[in-house]
């Protein structure tokens, strides 16, 4: 009989939650930082003396050796700088353990060699790294021993943001702040502020880790670059919330445990889609701290992975051919009194404050559209918006047809006096019940969805942060607020103002609205008449950033200066460059060093075969055309080869970062592609025993 797990008391185990500073704070410094947490401020140098004592206390319990200042620099992943807690040996040579107040506080970690386009120059070395004091602390346990790591936000010595944390904390303060002018329209005087939550979903691939060390495309570019399709894939989708296998079970049992430890809400597990593709989801939480958790998420399961014998992808689209990973992020907004604002009720026609709220968000995502497909843009995920497994590049807005046809009767008579109900469902089997039917199906072609209380922003890449999507959802929305109540504030009839408003909205923004197939043909079409962008790159989506539109919006909540914004275009162009040149450079490597030598050794071993049987008088037309087969798209593949390292070559050259990320797109990627043709070709007619590295069957089905 296996051990029995007890959840309630390892979850949270490594976290230095508000229940431990209660337990080892005094009362008033404990209410010190309560009280920054909730309403902003500093923690006094003597009060974080206190707080890092206690900090320090409680990690050296658990077998801490080391601190770092974690954060999260546009790397999209997170960085750390190891510092011990001994100081200087006494007269006696003992060494003390010590944490001050201002090593919690601030950090300094090397600015020059972290992305920051163009804003510090190499000489220019010095930022830091300031503690986030609502992510709580927590404890890391790896090869390099226990670590005490404390989350924080990472700027340069000018204070321009080189991190996803800096302006998604700006951003939360934003909405919160126009937020709540919308509630205090509606009578709220308790709230005192409005939370931005996330729950964010992760969908990843499982391989076994022995064949994925045989495949330099899986270990440099985190995708595969070659590889023809298996005998079977997805298609009798048998795989998605199919029975777990032992192994993988197995892996995600240690890995719950691991996360739970972290203060990390693993609440469901399945398989997905895809043969080998799986998915874990969070409960919802603070959006900060849901960033912070969702990239403890990532590393964590590339850690326990190992332990398995795995290898864990987090790539977009790790095989051609089957489903891609994604990763929704359900948003709301919450009052700290308990109030969720997207909370329709009972009687959505007639909630008056949903009906604003619903408003300014479609009309914040349809004025920028843009600015919200960028923020779901990396390289991996090309590879998905737009491909029919992913929602669509296109922004839309599924409502579901109950609030659809609420939308409507506001249009066009300016009351919604009837709902349409889910009814039940019946399912004609005496021993069932007969369910309540919610009002709304699900779309899962749209990629900002409406779920009953929250919003499912579903074209987030699997392998991105989300500090960037929510960043960009606080901001357009808090914007959307502000002019709603701008207008409302100084409204004569509140009663009046409010319902032409709502009317006004819907009525210039219902363009936005799609509940089809987002799939279909039609539907790029018909955005296209209703003039909605259709973004279909990172790259073109990169140019956004820094529009008229977009600084104005940005520097009005202090979320962005212009700067920061322009230095954040200038590293998109440069990460996709440096992506795309990897996975060139990585193709040329496989292709003449292992792919090509393999398929000339085969051919020598084809044409001994074709001399021997023609010898010993026997028909050797087989032999010869299967012969004559691989020398052909070996022929071809060789040419392609030569192709991709000119045009490799010419891309890497210029100068100017948006005109090489440009020719890395047009011109790279599409050498890469004309080689990858003739090298699956190859791999479905070259002997098995000699095909030098493991096909998609392997990857996806021997796990």
């Amino acid at each position: 009989m296996s051990e029995i797990l007890n959840v309630e008391e390892i979850f949270g185990s490594n976290v230095f939650t508000l229940r431990r500073m209660k337990e080892r704070l005094p009362k008033n410094t404990y209410k010190d930082v309560i009280q920054i947490m909730e309403q902003g401020g500093e923690l006094s140098l003597e009060t974080a003396d206190v707080v890092a004592k206690a900090m320090r206390d409680w990690a050296l319990q658990h077998g801490a050796t080391h601190y770092t200042h974690w954060f999260q620099p546009l790397t999209g992943i997170t960085a750390e700088k190891h510092d011990a807690f001994v100081t200087h040996p006494d007269e006696e040579g003992r060494v003390l353990m010590d944490f001050s107040g201002k090593e919690l506080i601030k950090g300094e970690p090397d600015a020059s060699s972290f992305p920051s386009g163009g804003l510090r120059a190499t000489f220019e070395a010095r930022g830091y790294t300031a503690w986030d004091i609502t992510s709580p602390a927590f404890l890391k346990e790896d090869a390099t021993g226990v670590t005490l790591c404390i989350p924080t936000a990472f700027c340069s010595y000018k204070g321009e943001a080189l991190d996803e944390k800096t302006p998604l904390l700006r951003s939360m303060e934003a909405v919160s702040q126009q937020a709540l002018r919308i509630v205090r329209l509606f009578g709220d005087q308790e709230a005192t502020k409005v939370i931005a939550s996330v729950g964010a979903e992760q969908e990843y691939f499982l391989v076994d880790r022995e064949k994925y060390l045989k495949r330099e495309d899986l270990i440099f570019a985190g995708r595969t670059l070659f590889g023809a399709p298996a005998p079977k894939g997805q298609e009798l989708e048998d795989h998605y919330f199919g029975s777990i296998r032992e192994r993988v079970g197995s892996y995600m049992k240690d890995l719950n445990i691991e996360l739970w430890k972290l203060g990390v809400t693993a609440k469901t597990q399945h398989n997905e889609a895809a043969p080998a593709q799986h998915e874990l989801a969070p409960i919802y939480e603070t959006a900060n701290i849901a960033a912070d958790h969702n990239q403890l998420i990532m590393e964590t399961m590339k850690k326990v992975a190992e332990r398995h014998g795995l290898a864990c992808l987090l790539h977009e689209k790790p095989f051609a051919g089957v489903n891609g990973s994604g990763k929704h992020n359900n948003w709301s907004l919450n009052t700290d009194t308990g109030m969720n604002l997207l909370d329709p009720g009972d009687t959505p026609n007639a909630n008056i404050q949903f009906l604003l709220v619903l408003a300014c968000i479609l009309k914040a995502v349809d004025v920028h559209a843009d600015l919200l497909r960028q923020s779901a843009s990396d390289v991996g995920n090309d590879h998905r918006l737009g491909a029919c497994e992913a929602p669509p590049a296109i922004i839309s807005v599924f409502l579901g047809e109950q609030l659809e046809d609420v939308v409507r009767q506001l249009v066009e008579t300016g009351a919604a006096v009837h709902l349409l109900d889910g009814g039940k469902l019946q399912t004609g089997v005496s021993t069932l019940p007969d369910l309540d039917k919610d009002a709304t199906d699900r779309n899962r072609t749209s990629p900002f969805a409406f779920t009953g209380n929250k919003f499912e922003f579903r074209m987030v890449g699997s392998s991105d942060s989300i500090g960037s999507p929510n960043t960009t959802l606080n901001a357009i929305v808090a914007e959307a607020f502000c002019e709603a109540a701008d207008i409302l504030e100084s409204a004569e009839n509140f009663e009046v103002a409010v319902h032409d408003l709502i009317k006004k909205y819907l009525t210039e923004h219902q363009r936005i609205i799609f509940n089809g197939n987002g799939y279909a043909q039609d539907w790029v079409e018909e955005a296209e008449r209703r003039g909605l962008p259709n973004i279909k790159s990172m790259i073109e989506a990169a140019e956004t950033l820094n529009t008229d539109k977009a600084v104005k919006l940005f520097e009005k909540f202090g979320i962005f200066t212009k700067v920061e914004l322009e230095s954040r275009v200038e590293i998109l162009y440069e990460t996709y460059a440096k992506t795309i040149n990897i996975e060139a450079l990585t193709m040329i490597d496989m292709t003449s060093r292992q792919i090509l030598p393999a398929v000339i050794r085969y051919t020598k071993s084809l044409a001994e075969t074709v001399i021997a049987v023609k010898e010993a008088g026997a028909d050797a037309s087989v032999q010869a055309e299967l012969l004559q087969a691989v020398s052909g798209y070996l022929k071809q593949a060789k040419a392609a080869l030569a192709k991709l390292q000119v045009s490799e070559h010419r891309a890497a050259v210029i100068k100017d970062a948006k005109e090489q990320a440009f020719a890395y797109k047009d011109e790279v990627k599409v050498a890469m592609e004309a080689l990858r043709v003739p090298v699956d070709e190859l791999e479905k007619i070259v002997d098995k025993d000699v095909w030098p590295i493991p096909t998609y069957a392997e990857l996806t089905f021997e796990v």
